[in-house]
């Protein structure tokens, strides 16, 4: 499909709020809510945009693995599938011609995160190697806000459209399950549905959800097709960087219009990221131009995404 500016615009303001209504958007864009909301169908139809709200692993207190399996061909789809239907994964992509397969796992800080690892992967001789990351500084996408190729707005709409913050500790509870189970299948859901998958009342729900998005318990991401977006050369990176340099190579990379994540890591890497260009050639074009320029980076190891097999809400 073609994405015009209107779309793009759409798209921006639901990574700045979520769940801002069609007329709430509207206004700030200067169209009906009849045009948002047209436009918002046409984008989830076709261009496979959906709104979900997750918990926020920043201001909880978790903790986020990015783990590397490395499987036969014929074992990848069946394994990624298997991690994707988790509750704990966050996304999972098949990479280097579907031989491999990156997720991230979301994991309380309290929890004892070597079992809780292991017990995630699928039990098969058909699984080669596994390399578990643990992120211990997230430069930017997800919980950090849009990234560098959101440019739709300007500063007085994105203001305008910024949640309010609430006073108080971000804080889940086991009664908040349900509630979140359903913003991860669609972080637009109305009150009266979410009142129905809780089976709280209505204002209970109201309430809640305004707590848990206002004190940054949650925060709601944006999956679109990047296809749709004109984007085909995506790309897992994992850099080597001296020590002394992270902090700046880290900054650089959160400049960068192409990344849509960087997080530094432990392990024999010690920074991941996920590229997004039109093409490979474009990615040839930013790998030498950019990565190539950045003091520090010691050695870079890619491998293109062949597919999403869960972005960052629940599968449906």
């Amino acid at each position: 499909m073609e994405i015009d500016t209107l779309d793009q615009q759409v798209i921006h303001a639901l990574r700045i709020n979520g769940r801002a209504g069609y007329r709430e958007i509207g206004a700030v864009l200067g169209v009906s809510d009849q045009t948002v909301a047209r436009r918002y169908r046409k984008l989830r139809e076709q261009a496979g945009l959906r709104v979900v709200a997750l918990p926020n692993p920043l201001t909880l207190g978790q903790e986020m693995w990015t783990i590397r399996l490395r499987t036969a061909p014929d074992a990848a789809t069946t394994i990624a599938a298997a991690l994707a239907r988790r509750r704990d994964t966050v996304w999972v992509s098949l990479t280097s011609g579907g031989t491999e397969i990156s997720c991230s796992v979301r994991v309380p800080a309290t929890a004892d995160w070597e079992s809780l690892l292991l017990e995630k992967l699928p039990r098969t001789p058909r699984l080669v190697s596994v390399t578990a990351h643990c992120l211990i500084h997230q430069f930017s996408g997800g919980a950090t806000g849009p990234d560098g190729r959101d440019q739709a707005l300007t500063g007085e709409q994105i203001e305008a459209l910024t949640p309010e913050r609430l006073p108080g500790h971000p804080q889940l509870t086991d009664a908040d399950q349900t509630l979140i189970d359903a913003l991860a299948r669609d972080g637009r859901l109305g009150y009266t549905e979410l009142a129905a998958a809780t089976g709280w009342p209505e204002s209970t729900v109201r309430r809640r959800l305004r707590d848990l998005l206002g004190t940054g318990a949650l925060f709601c991401d944006v999956e679109i097709d990047p296809d749709a977006l004109g984007y085909r050369g995506r790309v897992m990176l994992w850099l080597s960087v001296a020590p002394s340099r992270l902090a700046e190579v880290g900054a650089a990379l959160a400049a960068h219009d192409e990344v849509v994540f960087a997080a530094a890591t432990t392990g024999p890497t010690n920074v991941t990221a996920t590229v997004v260009c039109q093409d490979m050639a474009g990615f040839y074009r930013y790998l030498t131009e950019k990565i190539g320029r950045l003091d520090g980076v010691e050695r870079v190891e890619s491998a293109p995404l062949v597919r999403h097999v869960k972005q960052v809400g629940s599968i449906n």
